[in-house]
């Protein structure tokens, strides 16, 4: 189903699909394929991640991939120019 041009229904959408217990919080694939499964508009996937990176429950579980750089240090002061 097409859905028009209208910021608060496709907000509404795409939370309804979110708050599926098999997509809380969870892969972006997975909450992609079931708004694609039932609704289609310009830009949903673009939506879908603009709405998931603004989850806060879901930016403070997020995985870092990184080892932290450690402590700072400070730089030596040159004896010479």
């Amino acid at each position: 189903m097409y859905v028009p041009k209208d910021k608060e229904l496709r907000a509404e959408i795409i939370q309804l699909h979110y708050d599926v217990l098999a997509v809380r919080h969870g892969e972006r694939w997975k909450m992609m394929e079931l708004v694609i499964r039932n609704y289609w508009w310009l830009g949903v996937t673009k939506d879908i991640g603009k709405y998931m990176d603004r989850c806060d429950m879901c930016q403070r579980m997020k995985n870092w991939m990184e080892t932290p750089e450690g402590k700072l240090m400070t730089n030596k002061i040159p004896e010479k120019p």
